[in-house]
């Protein structure tokens, strides 16, 4: 049976260690300054800047670049209240969202499959992401792993762990993989080769 092609962006699934990814996130700004719209799965990167309050910025991220994490939800805003998240944090509007931002996290990601699909022989290598539409109606980013870059270069932005296993996935078109951030702004190295 064919891989779905149901992209979402990241989602965190485990810690490097083993541990399940329990929902950690850290609060960030970003100001209405910013006309990216966010979406859950979408890699983000610290701004250098904060809110009056001291809450850290961030922005999307650049497919190649370094980024901070993933968006994993979006806080109220505007008196709204608890249940009453967005789905997204529109463009040109100022929020809060919230962001699985530790080094060590895993994340699911589907590949691109452009250019020819990734293979076991992939595992461990790096590869970059590649931007895609987020969606208004799920919340659910468009980004994936960008299958053409993979390579043993330190810069690239994520690690391939592997394909993710279970019933419903296989190499090929449209393939989940688990990936790690090989780019991290939270550490200071540079990142490290694939093998």
């Amino acid at each position: 049976m064919p891989n779905s092609n149901a992209a979402r962006g990241l989602v965190p699934v485990r810690y490097r260690n083993g541990s399940p990814y329990m929902g950690a996130a850290r609060t960030y700004y970003v100001p209405a300054s910013d006309a990216t719209a966010l979406f859950v799965g979408d890699p983000v990167v610290i701004a250098g800047s904060a809110d009056s309050a001291g809450t850290p910025t961030c922005t999307i991220a650049t497919a190649g670049a370094r980024f901070t994490g993933v968006v994993v939800g979006f806080r109220p805003t505007g008196g709204a209240s608890i249940g009453a998240e967005p789905k997204y944090r529109a463009a040109s509007t100022a929020g809060y969202v919230l962001v699985a931002d530790e080094p060590n996290l895993m994340f699911e990601v589907q590949e691109d499959s452009v250019g020819g699909s990734l293979a076991a022989t992939n595992t461990h290598q790096n590869c970059d992401l590649i931007a895609g539409a987020g969606s208004t109606a799920t919340g659910y980013s468009g980004w994936m792993l960008d299958s053409s870059t993979a390579a043993t270069t330190n810069t690239l932005q994520t690690r391939i762990i592997g394909l993710q296993v279970r019933v419903d996935n296989d190499f090929g078109t449209n393939a989940k993989w688990l990936v790690a951030n090989n780019n991290s702004t939270e550490t200071g190295a540079a990142g490290s080769l694939g093998v």
